[in-house]
């Protein structure tokens, strides 16, 4: 398992996390109960399963909603 950080643009409205928060809980290999979308700290921090998905994919998933994804940090769990 790994363990991500991804850090967005500024996040504007409340309703930005329960869609960043869905889309990420809907990926293949994304551990559901570790997804936390940080509205203050405009953050997303998730374990995922590195031999089923990828942290580009966690990023896609998130930019295609339209939050940009300014960086990310991955570390072994």
């Amino acid at each position: 398992m790994q363990k991500a950080t991804i850090q967005l643009e500024t996040l504007s409205c409340p309703s930005c996390i329960q869609k960043i928060d869905n889309a990420v809980k809907g990926l293949d290999g994304v551990e559901k109960d570790s997804v936390k979308v940080m509205f203050n700290a405009s953050k997303v921090k998730a374990d995922f399963d590195e031999a089923v998905t990828t942290i580009e994919n966690i990023e896609n998933a998130i930019e295609n909603l339209g939050y940009p994804v300014t960086k990310s940090k991955v570390k072994v769990a």
